[in-house]
């Protein structure tokens, strides 16, 4: 009699053990990704990958030959804005739907992933959009177009990293009108430009004002005008909603060139020439700071300052006069860590970048990025051979100094270190 109530415990108790099993099966199977398990139970059904941060995936597009355009405000705008004479392609619509449920599952699952493992740093601008990669076929675009795309996610992600790396509180700071003070804004075509003297800035003012309705063509429009007219609305003069409805919704673009051959661009146009704002502000205390010996007319004037001279009142903490837009970080002018641009030119290969942008935002066909110069237009314009003659006039130590000064800017938008002996 002892015997049959411990066999019947027994029984009871294995029981109660596979009871247990059978709800933990299915608990770990609803638990499970939908999307893994289909994968593992039909093969043949190709799934896409979870996309990777923006800065993992390589220029030109994904290992199977789709080229993926990451959609902040210019990603966006490619696929709606295709350059003239170009269509591109719209998939089936249950083939789309069944697509983008796939991608938004793999995409919340990687999500919580990488919020988990992602450093602080890696955070983006408030005003960056968080939108779906967009795959166009290869087919539907010709090289040139494929160059120009990958061009521009390379600058984003040269750019983005630099930002994550060096100026991870950018990130977390509140846009105020100081920082879009040089940003320049077309309502028709829902442009905004940030201003980079010396880089083009004056030729795209005339685009600007042509794309606007304020003229017919860009060789109308006289330098006085551009400069000193107020024809063109400055971003901070919106109130606070208005400032960051434009960052949000318009297409953001800049252009900058390279840091040394800015520099020297700036003061062959600022000192060589007559200048009735330069020479008195700038000019008269660089020669009295670190001229010896001047002479009466030249503490006068200001006129006559010498590059070396130029280059000590730059590296001076203590500079007798401020810093000017002329030569000053792009990094400060444009605050390319707190807002997200669309759009990085850059004037080495401007009627390219430039005709291009054009046509993202469809421009009228008959408009092109001007040519010709704007100022001293019989001079040369200062190139790499140019900007190389007036550093030779320094130190090693003076090259290696400015390089420090402009790192940021050599550093933010891939620029190579000009001399050999920089380090």
């Amino acid at each position: 009699m002892t015997q049959r109530p411990r066999t019947m415990r027994l029984a009871c108790m294995f029981s109660s053990v596979l009871l247990f099993g059978a709800a933990g099966l299915l608990l770990f199977i609803s638990l499970q990704d939908p999307t893994e398990l289909t994968s593992q139970q039909a093969p043949g059904i190709k799934f896409s990958r979870p996309r990777q941060p923006h800065h993992d995936i390589p220029p030109g597009g994904s290992k199977d030959g789709d080229l993926e355009v990451p959609t902040g405000r210019v990603s966006r705008d490619l696929s709606s804005r295709a350059p003239r004479g170009f269509t591109l392609p719209v998939p089936d619509q249950p083939q789309l739907l069944l697509q983008r449920g796939t991608r938004l599952r793999l995409r919340q699952r990687r999500r919580r992933l990488l919020i988990k493992k992602m450093p602080a740093v890696a955070t983006s601008p408030a005003n960056s959009s968080d939108t779906p990669f967009i795959q166009l076929g290869p087919r539907t675009l010709d090289g040139r177009w494929i160059s120009l795309l990958r061009s521009q996610q390379e600058r984003k992600r040269v750019m983005q990293e630099a930002c994550a790396k060096y100026r991870a509180s950018s990130n977390r700071r509140a846009v105020t009108p100081r920082h879009v003070s040089r940003i320049f804004v077309e309502d028709r075509h829902r442009v905004l430009y940030c201003e980079v003297p010396k880089a083009g800035c004056s030729n795209w003012k005339r685009v600007l004002m042509v794309l606007a309705g304020l003229a017919s063509s860009t060789a109308d429009i006289q330098h006085n005008t551009v400069h000193y007219g107020s024809a063109l609305k400055r971003l901070d003069t919106f109130d606070r909603q208005g400032i960051l409805h434009r960052l949000s919704t318009y297409t953001k673009m800049l252009f900058v060139r390279e840091p040394f051959e800015r520099l020297v661009s700036a003061f062959r146009d600022k000192f060589e020439h007559p200048n009735s704002y330069y020479h008195p502000v700038f000019g008269k205390a660089i020669v009295a700071r670190y001229r010896a010996n001047a002479s009466r007319e030249a503490l006068r004037t200001g006129s006559g300052v010498r590059f070396p001279e130029f280059v000590q009142y730059l590296l001076d903490v203590h500079r007798p006069v401020g810093m000017d837009i002329h030569w000053d970080h792009v990094s400060r002018l444009c605050s390319p860590c707190l807002i997200d641009y669309d759009f990085v030119g850059k004037f080495e290969s401007m009627e390219d970048d430039a005709n291009f942008f054009l046509s993202l935002i469809h421009a009228p066909r008959n408009l092109t990025f001007p040519r010709f110069k704007d100022r001293h237009s019989q001079e040369a314009r200062t190139t790499a051979r140019i900007a190389h003659q007036y550093f030779a006039q320094l130190s090693a130590l003076q090259r290696q100094r400015t390089y420090d000064f402009y790192y940021m800017d050599y550093l933010m938008f891939n620029y190579s270190k000009p001399f050999a002996d920089l380090y």
